[in-house]
Parts: structure tokens; C-alpha cells; sequence
């Protein structure tokens, strides 16, 4: 009989009243002990509330609701299709709100609707994936800036395939301990793809330069990121830098005169398809002719793989010497080898000009590390 007489008030009752009513009904509904055909009563009330043309009721409603776990569940989800100013407690605190419930407001919402839901308490694993999947860069750094949500490896994948490169995007997914090397490889490319799409670099230093620069730098930034990969990780990497295109001779090289020989051994299997076993072992004990015709199995051509051929030799020396200072000087002593060699093809010259900068930017490092080591004995 009270709710009878309620929904007969609400027919004349001006707004700001109407919403003072709809408070304190929802709030009876939750906090007083109803028999269960008054709470039956309430409810329908409360749903015909729902309809009330003045948003203030609405919101009443809502603000009464949004963190009650007794909340009914049929009101809160119409309310989290309200609108914005409606619907932003709602969705951000809701406990009622199950995950189905959020995926199903996330799809049909706004970008402000799924920023909300990405910043919520806590984001189950479902529901990250699927904002992974729809969601703007936007929400997703609200996603990625809450320590509440659940962020399983794949997805954390999905963000950076989607929205890598996004500067802030790139930078909230590199501060990340779970982040995979596979996932930081393909940042490294967006880096490289920005610094060579950026028309005042281009302007400053000519397309050409710049191009060969950002390769350069994406993948010194690459066999950066391979010394502290191994495993599975690193055969991981290895098929993605192969199906990516990236095991170009070049890059071959760079990482035999970085030392990442256990990558150049993966990517030797990767490529040849042989046994990784057989291509260790050639590898590490097998003669010249044995090493380059694995090489050459592995696509390097006969231009180049006289190259790759004397680096694996200096290895296996400086290795057996157990010098480690001289481990450091393998583009140097290349360099050495063949600069100013006359028979050298095209393909090796070009690649021999790539390890002279390797070596001079190896120089500048150790000059670098050695004035810093001054300055601090000075001090």
C-alpha cells in the first residue's frame, strides 16, 4: 500500500522531490528489514524509477546504489546504460556488475564508458582482454596505469600489436616486469618506424640516412634486448624476428659481433630447419667448409658467408684464449681481416661497412664508460 501510494505521488511530484524519494527508497530497500512482498514492491518501483524523464531522479538512484552489493542487478545494468553522468559510479563501483556484464557495456559503449570500467577497483582477466581488443589508446593506458587489473601476457601482446605506437602506450608497457622480450622487440620496431617517419629528422638528415639509421637503431635495441633471453623465450623471439623478416644478414652479423651467439645458433636452426643438435655442433667444432655450407643451407649467400665464417672461427679462439676483454672486439678484428680487400664482393663490402660502425660506436662506448669511470675516481 506505501509503494501504491508512492507511485501515485510520483505523478505529481516535482523533480528535486521525486529524487529525494527515489534516495531514500533505495536506501529503505537496502538498509530495513521489508517482508518479502514490500521488497517485491520496492523493486518495482525503484524500475519504474528507471523511466522518470528528470536524469536527477535517476541519478538519486544511482548514487544510492552504485556500492551495494545488495544493489538489484537488473537496475544496476540499466543504469550503467544511462546516461554518462548517470552511469560513471555505476560502472566504476558497482560490485553487482559481473564481468559478462562489463564485456556487454564495454562493446556498446563510449571510449569514456570503457575508461571507466578499465579503471575500476579491480579488472578480471575477460574483461582486460576484451578492452585489449576494442578498446582506444585512451582507456587502455587507464587500463595499463591500474594496478587492479589482471593483465595476462597475451593481452598485454594485443595492446602493444594495437596501439605500440602510441609514445605513452610504448612507455607503460616497458615499465612492466611481465612484459615478454617478444612484446619489447616489437616496441623496439615502432621506435624505429616513429624515428623514421618523422618528418624533421627526415628533413635534417635525408630519407636514405634516416632509414638506415632507424634500422640500425631498432636493431641494436634488439640484440640489446637477446642477452637477457633464453630458452624458450629466445626460440619465441627467434621465429617472430624470422616471420617479421628481420634475420637479414646484417642483423646476423651484429648480433655474432655482440656476442649473442646462442641467438645466431636459434636463428641458424630457424631458418635451415635442421636439427638444433647438428647445427650447434657444426657451429661450435666443425670446419670452415662444414660452417659455411651450413650457412649457405640457412640462405647466406656465397657472397657473405666467408664472413659469418671467420667470425665463428674468431669466437671459437677468443673463447678457448678465455680472454674476455678481447671478446669485445670481434668487428675490430673483422674489420681488420677485410678492409681494403679488393675481391670482396658487393653484398660483403656493404656488410663490412656495417661492422666498421659496430666497431667505431663500440669505441665510443668504451671511451665513454672509461671517462665516466675517471670522473668518478677523480671525485
Amino acid at each position: 500500500m506505501i509503494v501504491a501510494a508512492f507511485l501515485r505521488w510520483v505523478e505529481t511530484a516535482k523533480s528535486h522531490e521525486r529524487a529525494r524519494a527515489a534516495n531514500a527508497l533505495a536506501r529503505a530497500y537496502l538498509k530495513s528489514d521489508m517482508e518479502p512482498q514490500e521488497r517485491q514492491s520496492a523493486l518495482m518501483a525503484m524500475t519504474y524509477l528507471l523511466d522518470d524523464p528528470s536524469p536527477q531522479v535517476r541519478l538519486a538512484l544511482a548514487d544510492a546504489l552504485a556500492h551495494e552489493a545488495r544493489a538489484p542487478r537488473t537496475l544496476m545494468v540499466s543504469l550503467a546504460e544511462d546516461q554518462p553522468e548517470i552511469a560513471s559510479a555505476v560502472i566504476l563501483h558497482s560490485p553487482v556488475l559481473c564481468d559478462a556484464d562489463l564485456v556487454d557495456i564495454a562493446g556498446r559503449g563510449t571510449v569514456e564508458t570503457r575508461a571507466l570500467i578499465a579503471a575500476r577497483r579491480e579488472v578480471n582477466v575477460g574483461v582486460a582482454a576484451a578492452l585489449a581488443e576494442i578498446g582506444d589508446a585512451a582507456e587502455l593506458e587507464v587500463l595499463l596505469e591500474n594496478p587492479g587489473a589482471r593483465i595476462t601476457v597475451f593481452t598485454l601482446r594485443r595492446i602493444a600489436e594495437r596501439h605500440g605506437r602510441s609514445d605513452r602506450i610504448r612507455a607503460l608497457l616497458l615499465e612492466r616486469e611481465d612484459l615478454t622480450s617478444a612484446v619489447r622487440q616489437l616496441l623496439v620496431q615502432f621506435v624505429a618506424e616513429a624515428l623514421a617517419g618523422s618528418d624533421l629528422v627526415v628533413g635534417a638528415i635525408g630519407s636514405r640516412r634516416i632509414e638506415r639509421i632507424a634500422r640500425e637503431a631498432g636493431d641494436t635495441a634488439t640484440i640489446a634486448l637477446l642477452a637477457d633471453v633464453h630458452g624458450d623465450e629466445l626460440t619465441r623471439l627467434t621465429d617472430q624476428l624470422r616471420c617479421a623478416g628481420r634475420l637479414t644478414p646484417a642483423f646476423l652479423m651484429h648480433a655474432l659481433c655482440a656476442a649473442r651467439t646462442d641467438f645466431f645458433s636459434s636463428a641458424i636452426v630457424a631458418i635451415s630447419g635442421l636439427e638444433e643438435r647438428r647445427v650447434r655442433s657444426i657451429l661450435a667444432t666443425g670446419r670452415f667448409h662444414a660452417v659455411r655450407a651450413l650457412l649457405e643451407s640457412a640462405g647466406l649467400s656465397r657472397d657473405v658467408s666467408s664472413l659469418f665464417v671467420e667470425a665463428i672461427m674468431l669466437w671459437r679462439n677468443l673463447i678457448q684464449s678465455a680472454s674476455g676483454i678481447e671478446l669485445d672486439h670481434i668487428a675490430q678484428r673483422l674489420v681488420q681481416r677485410y678492409r681494403g680487400d679488393a675481391s670482396l664482393s658487393e653484398p660483403a663490402r656493404a656488410l663490412i661497412d656495417m661492422v666498421e660502425r659496430l666497431a667505431i660506436a663500440e669505441e665510443r662506448r668504451m671511451a665513454r664508460d672509461y671517462a665516466t669511470g675517471f670522473a668518478l675516481a677523480a671525485a
